[in-house]
């Protein structure tokens, strides 16, 4: 890479760096653009700096959402798997005697990843 091209890359990273701190603050995408040009960024790359903030802000909250719904769902299967496994064996031992399973991995596990999936929704 030439000097100049690894300058103008880093002077990039760095504008880019302080785009998303304004995001972070809470700033609008109209805010960030103004920002910038306020910095003497030429209008049309300060809309698109703050486009392109606005679209990994948006695409990362999609991913947690979604992690968050498949946490909750996977995390509610394998606790109530967990308590009908314990409710069904204790069943059997209960008409027959004898012994029971209960399956308290599955339902701690499966609580802690149900809540861990509540916790990332909000």
């Amino acid at each position: 890479m030439y000097p100049m091209e690894q300058q103008q890359e880093e002077t990039a990273s760095k504008i880019y760096q302080y785009a998303f701190k304004l995001r972070d603050q809470g700033k609008t995408k109209d805010e960030i653009k103004q920002d910038l040009i306020m910095h003497g960024i030429d209008e049309s790359t300060a809309e698109a700096i703050s486009g392109n903030i606005e679209e990994h802000y948006a695409n990362y909250t999609n991913i947690k959402k979604k992690t968050a719904e498949k946490n909750i769902l996977y995390g509610g299967l394998w606790c109530a798997g967990g308590i009908i496994i314990t409710a069904v064996t204790y069943s059997a031992a209960s008409d027959d005697g004898g012994h029971y399973f209960i399956a308290w991995g599955a339902i701690i596990f499966g609580a802690i990843q149900f809540f861990r999936g509540v916790s990332q929704r909000m």
